[in-house]
């Protein structure tokens, strides 16, 4: 006898680290970490960032695992390529429920998404696929996903878009940038390209000097 597939809904708790205070109609910024990162220490990532004029939310992947064997370091995931369609579902969900609280209880004067390397695919197909819109999305140290229906990129024409990598990032050739880049306008999406020198991670001064323009 064959194996049969289900899936059931159920409540999950999901985790998230801030910065600053959301009284006084601030700047929102959403930033989606790495593969292998927690929210808890990416957040540090953003301690340049001007807390009276940004309230900052790292959301955390629904999948935690050991970095090696059964113990130590742990990190998190947004999604494999194992039931994935499910994972996206589930991680839109939650996504929307930190969006959807906060903004029910505060006022923000603008929204900023930013998705860093396996985070920017997450950051992009909630983009493309919730109700809700950003001011800004910032694509850093990632790629567009690849297999985003077509009809879903012109979401991405109301937001002021940026495409940031470092100049030595060890997972992407410079050709590599460039290709994609190229993807990206044949798309017909609006998008700032943006280098610095540095490696696979968040630079200070490019970071605010996006925050700031």
């Amino acid at each position: 006898m064959t194996s049969s597939e289900g899936h059931i809904k159920f409540q999950k708790n999901g985790r998230y680290f801030t910065l600053g205070d959301p009284m006084g109609n601030k700047k929102l910024l959403i930033a989606l970490h790495g593969y292998g990162h927690l929210a808890e220490f990416f957040i540090r990532k953003f301690n340049k960032v001007d807390l009276n004029e940004y309230f900052v939310i790292c959301p955390e992947g629904l999948h935690r695992y050991y970095h090696n064997g059964t113990s130590g370091k742990v990190g998190a995931s947004w999604m494999t390529k194992e039931d994935r369609l499910h994972d996206i579902e589930d991680y839109i969900s939650f996504l929307n429920a930190i969006l959807e609280h906060f903004t029910s209880l505060y006022t923000f004067k603008s929204k900023t998404l930013l998705g860093f390397s396996q985070g920017g695919a997450t950051a992009s197909r909630w983009l493309a696929y919730s109700k809700h819109t950003f001011d800004k999305f910032i694509l850093w140290a990632t790629v567009f996903p690849p297999d985003m229906e077509k009809e879903y990129t012109i979401k991405f024409r109301d937001s002021k878009n940026y495409f940031v990598f470092g100049k030595s990032d060890e997972y992407y050739t410079q050709d590599n940038i460039k290709e994609h880049h190229e993807e990206l306008e044949a798309l017909k999406i609006p998008i700032e390209m943006i280098t610095f020198d540095g490696n696979h991670n968040i630079h200070d001064e490019t970071l605010l000097y996006i925050l700031n323009e």
